[in-house]
């Protein structure tokens, strides 16, 4: 199975998530060709974990089946960017305006819970987003330093959402893209 954890978001804020996605797609297009991602799907990742046998996910499950210690907030979501920040796009992706500190420290209490089952956090930073489309390719019509201004011409504010708990995602692939399955929702204090 292919788990993630991750938290969810309201339905406002994944609506207009996907509207901002949408005047972006527009703006973009013939410009670049990029997977975008449904409203259904939007979320915020805390940890990839990947494709893992049912034993171990289940092993994974019971060893995140306790509260977090970390008390209900708030997540503002606001501002499009890209990943990487310099040369040709991969991520397009909106902006975790606030709440990206107790996004990080729920990412390293999720560091602790997983170290002992040998999943060890990625070198970079951790950097909450949310991301909207996966780029595929780029036109050399458009210079990745054009493509990133245009970006900051989009309005891009998805409001509020209140996160009360971490859910693990198990992710089913197909043709048609992917569909995300909530395994099990964690509280936080």
């Amino acid at each position: 199975m292919r788990l993630f954890v991750g938290i969810e978001l309201n339905d406002p804020v994944r609506e207009a998530a996907a509207g901002i996605s949408e005047s972006l797609r527009h703006k973009l297009s013939g410009t670049v060709n990029a997977r975008w991602i449904a409203a259904a799907n939007l979320h915020v990742t805390l940890w990839f974990i990947g494709e893992v046998d049912d034993g171990r996910g289940g092993r994974l499950l019971e060893v995140l089946d306790s509260p977090f210690d970390e008390p209900a907030f708030d997540v503002a979501i606001e501002g499009l960017g890209a990943f990487p920040p310099a040369g040709a796009p991969r991520v397009l992706w909106l902006r975790v305006q606030s709440g990206g500190d107790s996004l990080r420290r729920l990412h390293s209490q999720l560091a602790a819970r997983f170290r002992p089952l040998g999943f060890e956090p990625e070198r970079r930073p951790y950097s909450a987003h949310l991301t909207i489309a996966r780029v595929k390719e780029v036109s050399r019509a458009i210079p990745s330093r054009a493509l990133r201004e245009i970006l900051q011409t989009v309005p891009a504010d998805a409001g509020r959402s209140r996160t009360t708990h971490v859910t693990v995602f198990r992710s089913h692939l197909s043709a048609k893209g992917s569909n995300y399955e909530p395994l099990l929702r964690i509280p936080l204090q």
